[in-house]
């Protein structure tokens, strides 16, 4: 099965913990699929086309924050805060 992804997944942070790796992410979507079924009946879903994404919560699997406490991390800020929480543990 192909995975349907429309954009690359966003990285969190939860300012509670400091947890930049574990969320339970919560995700409508809605998909175009073309599903290819076998003469003996097996599906085979060989394309998929994410139409509409929808992010309905993001927890932190650590401590169980939700909404203001979780950041959403650009590129330059997901390296800051993997430095940061590295030399608070005494560097890499």
């Amino acid at each position: 099965m192909i995975a349907a992804m429309a954009a690359p997944p966003s990285r969190y942070r939860c300012s509670a913990c400091g947890n930049l790796t574990r969320f339970d992410v919560t995700v409508t979507r809605r998909v175009k699929e073309f599903h290819h079924f076998s003469v003996g009946g097996e599906l085979e879903v060989e394309s998929a086309e994410v139409l509409a994404e929808d992010v309905e919560e993001v927890a932190c699997r650590w401590c169980g924050a939700t909404g203001e406490a979780i950041e959403v991390l650009s590129g330059d800020a997901v390296t800051d805060a993997v430095t940061d929480r590295a030399d608070a543990a005494g560097g890499v």
